[in-house]
């Protein structure tokens, strides 16, 4: 499955085609992706800037297209996101490689990414939930299609360092 595939069947929904005519200058702005290897379910989620009132609209991609305004945090704009063609498969195989090179042995459960772009550069940030109470923390360089952090914690790791604090 690819990200193409999800933007083609939003586009072509009634509520969007509504929400682009009333707001012709919003653009994407980032995307949510959730892969659920376990239970064999894709979720996304386009996010879209509104340059007039400076807010956000997701249109959320379940079994069904669900339109929602969302509270922005910050006033700096978003940048725009160009046309992505990514397929989910090669994202996860790009994953599965590098956890094969560093010689992690622990099955994906779930992969949650945010697609975003700064300073001009599109990545993915994202959390790979793995067996064993595992996950990586990683960024992928869109452009490149190269992993450019990749750290594997524990859930143990997370509690001690919130112990901690």
């Amino acid at each position: 499955m690819n990200l193409q595939f999800y933007l083609e069947k939003l586009r072509n929904h009634e509520d969007f085609k509504k929400f682009k005519k009333e707001n012709p200058k919003a653009y994407l702005c980032s995307v949510f992706i959730s892969i659920d290897k376990e239970k064999n379910q894709n979720e996304v989620h386009f996010d879209f800037f509104l340059p007039e009132t400076k807010g956000i609209t997701s249109f959320q991609m379940n079994e069904e297209i669900r339109k929602i305004p969302l509270e922005k945090y910050d006033d700096k704009t978003p940048e725009e996101l160009s046309d992505i063609k990514m397929d989910f498969n090669e994202i996860e195989t790009l994953i599965s490689e590098k956890m094969e090179r560093e010689s992690i042995k622990n099955k994906i459960q779930k992969i949650i990414l945010s697609l975003q772009k700064a300073n001009g550069r599109e990545f993915l940030a994202g959390t790979v939930f793995i067996s064993m109470l595992g996950l990586i923390k990683i960024n992928i360089e869109i452009s490149e299609m190269k992993i450019l952090d990749f750290e594997k914690k524990s859930l143990l790791d997370i509690i001690n360092v919130m112990k901690k604090k």
